[in-house]
């Protein structure tokens, strides 16, 4: 149970329905937020949001894809004319596999490169005019990758770099309106479909606990944990950061 609170408040979590950005969709409808969440699948917007009111949080489900700005631009009316200014916007729409870059092809590097970077984008762009004007908490979910260079990753690498930059340039334009932005940059986060496809054997599994100083996987809940924090007032002095949490992997 969080001790934050964020009663009433309107969040904003772009791919929220499954992995990390559901885990962080429930950790503030705990807290009493009011939740949109918003991705590809009708039906699986459905299934979160249908979660996200078990827990009692009022919820909203909407189908967009991240890489259609009208539809983006679309979902952000709806969600807007029904919880009002947003509050906490999370950015966590992306996609990856693994592939040497010469065997990439060209649509498989657009393909992550348009939903990761692309994407975030076209969602904090169009989400600018409706968020709370001072207090709004910005968060894109990055990846290690973006500062770590990574064999067969290079689609991602360029992608999150991309990212966390852009992360630190609308820090430095938005902040004069009282909007903070941060980037959190989860490691190896078990049961979540990122981990699935990046280590996909019992033995690919283990080897990647081993890099990790703590010697385990990290939660959901423990990024959930940080997003919690960057979008609370104890954290009302902290933008333009890249905060790792990956149990000291990087």
């Amino acid at each position: 149970m969080s001790s934050f609170s964020f009663r009433h408040q309107h969040v904003f979590v772009s791919g929220g329905s499954s992995g990390i950005n559901l885990g962080i969709a429930k950790a503030f409808a705990r807290a009493g937020a009011h939740v949109v969440v918003m991705s590809r699948s009708a039906d699986k917007v459905a299934q979160a949001a249908a979660e996200l009111e078990a827990l009692g949080a009022q919820a909203l489900g909407l189908s967009a894809d991240v890489r259609d700005p009208a539809a983006v631009q679309a979902a952000l009316e709806q969600a807007h004319a029904r919880f009002g200014p947003i509050d906490v916007l999370v950015s966590g729409a992306a996609g990856n596999f693994i592939a040497p870059a010469k065997d990439l092809s060209p649509n498989g590097f657009k393909t992550v490169v348009d939903i990761d970077l692309n994407g975030s984008f076209h969602v904090l762009r169009l989400a600018y005019p409706m968020l709370r004007k001072p207090g709004a908490s910005v968060i894109n979910i990055s990846a290690p990758q973006g500062v770590n260079p990574t064999m067969y990753q290079v689609h991602a690498c360029a992608a999150k770099a991309g990212i966390d930059m852009m992360t630190k340039v609308l820090a430095l334009e938005w902040g004069e309106d009282g909007i903070r932005v941060n980037s959190i940059s989860p490691g190896p986060i078990g049961d979540t479909e990122g981990m699935r496809r990046l280590a996909p054997t019992a033995d690919a599994l283990e080897r990647a606990v081993s890099t990790v100083p703590l010697l385990r996987m990290g939660s959901t809940d423990d990024v959930a944990h940080m997003a919690l924090f960057l979008s609370s007032e104890l954290a009302s002095y902290v933008t333009g950061a890249i905060i790792p949490v990956d149990g000291g992997a990087a």
